[in-house]
């Protein structure tokens, strides 16, 4: 995919990660479709803004409908999660938007990517697809449903060319991260990192050294897994 001949929509573009593909996008040379569910928080000069509420079958369907030349669909917009053992309604609500909405948002896309050639589809995945961090477990629960999610729509989006990209962060410097002791990667750059590695036909990026050492970590033991080095 070339970046400057893409129409792009952005879930959750009003801060964070997805401020920064949307601006990145924009500077790229890419038409793009600015989308959150308080529409009137995105900042983004040159962005037609969109109101869109992942978990909204209505919204989602209405944003398909205004958004018909879409070639690239970035699947920003997620939430966080606390214990599987705690708030029931907030695992719940884990899962609704980072793999459900997701999911909606996609089946909604797919027939719009089909007719523009195929066209790419991005997740904003994370690392902790692949470990769980205490007191996150509902966000690494459905951000592994997210990565498998990516894996599977691969082979079933094949057939029509359509290229699945799942994106994987250590730790960035947003809002969901502020108050955590950890080395942070500036949103930024993981924009450039991600939007390269969609122009490279990457099935996988990894952002930063943390989510490589987390993905290195897959073949061994669960008891081995290097915490030291994450620093706990």
């Amino acid at each position: 995919m070339n970046i400057n001949e893409a129409v792009a929509l952005v879930t959750g573009a009003n801060r964070g990660i997805g401020r920064a593909l949307a601006a990145e996008l924009l500077k790229r040379g890419a038409k793009v479709y600015a989308t959150a569910r308080r529409p009137e928080a995105i900042d983004l000069d040159g962005a037609e803004v969109l109101a869109l509420d992942i978990t909204d079958p209505a919204a989602v369907t209405a944003a398909a409908r205004a958004a018909g030349d879409v070639s690239l669909l970035v699947n920003n917009a997620g939430i966080g999660g606390g214990a599987l053992l705690g708030d029931l309604d907030a695992v719940r609500a884990a899962l609704d938007v980072n793999f459900w909405g997701t999911l909606s948002v996609i089946r909604a896309f797919a027939p719009t990517l089909a007719a523009s050639g195929g066209g790419a589809i991005v997740n904003i995945a994370s690392s902790a697809s692949w470990f769980t961090f205490p007191g996150a477990s509902a966000y690494a629960v459905s951000k592994a449903a997210n990565w498998n999610m990516s894996n599977a729509l691969r082979h079933e989006l094949a057939g029509q060319a359509t290229l699945v990209t799942s994106v994987h962060i250590g730790l960035a410097d947003t809002d969901m991260a502020k108050g955590l002791d950890f080395p942070k990667t500036d949103p930024a750059d993981i924009a450039r990192v991600t939007l390269d590695g969609v122009e490279a036909g990457a099935y996988e990026v990894i952002t930063d050294d943390i989510a490589a050492l987390v993905k290195a970590s897959l073949a061994n033991d669960p008891r081995d897994f290097p915490w030291h080095l994450l620093g706990t």
